[in-house]
């Protein structure tokens, strides 16, 4: 099968939710808007977590996998499905589903003027600390960026593949993705999706590094906002 769509998934110590993972985008992938394989990316997991992703992939015609040696974070995961990538479109989905697969097509419908499409938890289900210190996070990082992004935490993204792999490899890179595809002048998006409640696993994210991590990354975007080469290949020969 041709795919046009990939959807990378991170998995760090998720094996309570792995199962979910994949009956949901199993049944996603029978209506996607377009066809769509899944890559699982195990961010070394310590449970039993890539055991059952070998699993799923053994009997899941759509579902591939990579797997680190070493725990890498979050963005490191992003970054290596990013360039595993051979389809036109990348999406981004994180392994607690407390967004949903079939939002894709929202953001997929898209795909004719936009080169990221990022979803907004509009009626977000997490508790008081957690929703207050990803909104402020979210205003540090605009008052840096001036991305007029609402909420780049949103685990729901698609992005055009090439863009996606021109992005330079950081800690935090989740959360400066529609700035890193805007310095590419590229056409950024946001839509509302739905949001829910966590239903398995650990959160991987505290108050901590959802307010200073950001805050220091900030800087690290500066930088590399100033030192930003963005070029265009006229012909080849």
């Amino acid at each position: 099968m041709t795919y046009e769509f990939t959807i990378i998934v991170p998995v760090y110590n998720e094996e309570e939710n792995l199962l979910r993972v994949e009956k949901e985008l199993a049944s996603y992938a029978e209506h996607a808007a377009m066809t769509t394989k899944i890559l699982l990316v195990n961010d070394g997991s310590k449970d039993k977590s890539l055991e059952m992703i070998k699993a799923i992939c053994a009997r899941q015609a759509h579902f591939q996998y990579i797997s680190f040696a070493n725990n890498c974070g979050l963005s490191a995961a992003i970054k290596a499905g990013f360039d595993a990538t051979t389809t036109t479109w990348v999406g981004y989905i994180d392994s607690d589903l407390q967004t949903d697969p079939n939002d894709f097509n929202k953001l997929l419908a898209h795909t004719d003027k936009y080169d990221l499409i990022t979803g907004v938890r509009a009626d977000r289900k997490d508790d008081l600390i957690k929703n207050l210190s990803s909104k402020i996070a979210n205003g540090i990082r605009r008052a840096f960026t001036h991305d007029g992004m609402d909420d780049t935490g949103c685990p729901l993204k698609v992005i055009r593949t090439d863009y996606a792999q021109r992005i330079p490899m950081f800690k935090g890179l989740h959360r400066f993705l529609p700035a890193m595809i805007m310095l590419q002048n590229g056409a950024v998006i946001q839509i509302p999706v739905k949001h829910f409640p966590r239903m398995a696993g650990t959160a991987k994210f505290g108050v901590w590094n959802r307010l200073l991590g950001p805050l220091m990354d900030c800087f690290a975007y500066l930088w590399m906002k100033k030192k930003y080469i963005n070029y265009q290949i006229k012909e080849r020969g």
